[in-house]
């Protein structure tokens, strides 16, 4: 059973820390989230999802990712009830999806959210646990905490409208977490931020996941996603189309590249895959790939070269990018080309 007065005696952030320590050390081993179908059909037989599932695991950061339009919005407000589903079958925090014994232990930054800018930074997030039923003096021990946590301690009491957009962002993030949420849904948290504010969400994000709390992170931000992110789907036209660890997808197309400059005409080597390419910056070398990320797998390749009397140039390892991944899984296999709306892989 959590204690809500452990920890009282600290201040700030070391406090609001303190008190989640002995809960998150107790959280059972169950799947944050366990999807084995969602489906929304609107008026007019529109699909926007079509028999989605996934598991989100406690503790970590999972992406889902897709162009707009994808149905990650939707998705989520299925989850949160927002949007009836046409289907829905399994679990979040153990409960039905839908029960409000596990709603309660949920907070929501959606895209686009608004404060009110009238409120100073210290009523808006009391007001946010006062909706979520927070108890008056646990809430606004938890303010204090959590504007100290993402911060803003120094502008408890300045009007939000005040604010720029990172500073009404880290706000969003504190009324998100008033009521010490165990799953925290971002719904776009960094899109129109500058560079240092998405910085310091980032490292916010991070810090939410080593106090044990899952993340689920709504974005199409493929870098920002794959700086914090374990795992990740990616959801096209309503449909999962490729999810996982995000270091294993990676490994996917992960190699090697010998950089080689020749003495005359470039040749093939063993062990590499197909014919050398012209280096992007230096025409006078060429790339040599290795589909294996074992160094012992370019000693062949890098034998031959020096037989030549080649000079080896670089070697180094080399792993997709989410970017790369996102492209492959939204993209038609034959031609490469983005899939139009309404076209199956």
């Amino acid at each position: 059973m959590r204690r809500r007065g452990a920890g009282a005696s600290a201040s700030g952030p070391a406090r609001f820390v303190a008190l989640r320590a002995a809960r998150r050390l107790d959280r059972v081993s169950e799947a944050a989230i366990d999807i084995a179908c969602i489906r929304k059909t609107y008026k007019g037989r529109v699909t926007a999802l079509h028999e989605v599932s996934f598991r989100v695991e406690p503790g970590e950061i999972f992406g889902l990712l897709g162009p707009n339009g994808a149905g990650k919005s939707t998705l989520v407000k299925i989850l949160l009830t927002v949007v009836r589903p046409t289907e829905a079958r399994g679990s979040l925090l153990g409960r039905p999806i839908g029960e409000k014994g596990a709603l309660a232990r949920v907070g929501y930054l959606p895209e686009q959210h608004r404060l009110a800018p009238y409120l100073t930074a210290r009523q808006a997030v009391e007001f946010s646990g006062a909706l979520s039923g927070v108890r008056r003096g646990e809430r606004r021990r938890r303010t204090d905490a959590l504007l100290d946590l993402v911060g803003l301690g120094a502008w408890k009491d300045r009007r939000v409208g005040m604010f720029s957009k990172g500073m009404r962002q880290r706000a969003g993030l504190a009324a998100a977490l008033v009521n010490d949420p165990q799953i925290l849904f971002l719904d776009e948290p960094t899109d129109g931020v500058d560079p240092v504010g998405r910085k310091e969400i980032r490292d916010l994000l991070v810090r939410m996941r080593s106090e044990g709390r899952t993340v689920f992170l709504n974005s199409h931000l493929l870098s920002e996603a794959e700086q914090v992110c374990d795992r990740v789907a990616i959801l096209l036209q309503g449909r999962v189309v490729k999810q996982g660890a995000l270091a294993e997808l990676q490994r996917e197309g992960a190699g090697q590249e010998l950089v080689v400059r020749w003495p005359s005409e470039p040749r093939e080597l063993p062990g590499c895959a197909g014919p050398p390419r012209v280096h992007a910056d230096d025409p006078t070398l060429h790339v040599h790939e290795i589909a294996s990320l074992d160094p012992s797998d370019a000693q062949p390749a890098i034998d031959a070269a020096r037989a030549a009397d080649a000079v080896i140039v670089s070697l180094v390892s080399r792993r997709e990018r989410l970017e790369d991944l996102f492209i492959k899984a939204v993209s038609d296999p034959v031609t490469g080309r983005p899939l139009p709306p309404g076209a199956s892989r």
